[in-house]
């Protein structure tokens, strides 16, 4: 815990110069675990578009969608990237749900963190991302998201090589805060927005970031 002075300065200089976090819209855990396969290298503004077109396809539940054929599946998630892709991965999630969670995504919440971690894990298309995004956006469980933007951030700050992986990352952060779901869904997003805006691949604008007297 000897970061978490700095990791929680770090917080509030985001959230004073950016505002509270906007992490995720008013949703249900099943939609934001859908949305969380989805969103996979994609803007927002498609896969509302393909969740739209998901549940006016029918009735929008695990059971229903796994009933479609994997064909129908792909064409309502065409506003996606590599929609055909995200079927399949859509398609074994779903099946998680209906065949080991009983059609209730939430008894993942039941289960202890690391649990229902390996459990999402396992699912073929479901990668540590992913599995995070469900575990804390959809269920409110104290798992860290981490994402490119993170990653540079982290290493431009030097609290990380530029290289490390994403147990490493995710692990920091665990170890660095308080273990407070909203906590770690709101320091995600501002992250992310950091990096979207100013901690960019090429000509970082280091000047003018919310994180710049905490640059090395």
């Amino acid at each position: 815990m000897k970061r978490q002075p700095l990791f929680l300065a770090m917080h509030a200089a985001m959230r004073d110069a950016l505002g509270p976090g906007r992490w995720w819209p008013d949703a249900s855990p099943f939609e934001i675990a859908v949305g969380s396969i989805l969103t996979q290298n994609v803007s927002w503004e498609n896969v509302e578009r393909a969740m739209a077109n998901l549940k006016a396809g029918g009735e929008f539940t695990a059971e229903a969608l796994l009933a479609l054929p994997v064909e129908e599946l792909a064409r309502l998630i065409r506003p996606v990237r590599y929609f055909q892709v995200k079927a399949a991965r859509l398609r074994n999630l779903l099946a998680l749900i209906v065949h080991d969670l009983g059609g209730d995504l939430t008894a993942l919440a039941r289960m202890d963190l690391e649990t229902a971690r390996q459990t999402l894990l396992a699912v073929r298309g479901v990668g540590p991302e992913t599995a995070d995004k469900i575990l804390l956006f959809a269920l409110g469980l104290p798992s860290f998201v981490v994402d490119a933007y993170t990653v540079r951030v982290c290493g431009r700050h030097a609290l990380l090589a530029e290289d490390a992986g994403y147990g490493e990352v995710r692990e920091m952060f665990m170890d660095a805060l308080p273990e407070d779901p909203a906590l770690f869904a709101e320091y995600h997003e501002l992250l992310a927005r950091v990096g979207n805006a100013w901690c960019k691949p090429k000509a970082p604008r280091c000047a003018t970031c919310p994180l710049a007297a905490f640059l090395p």
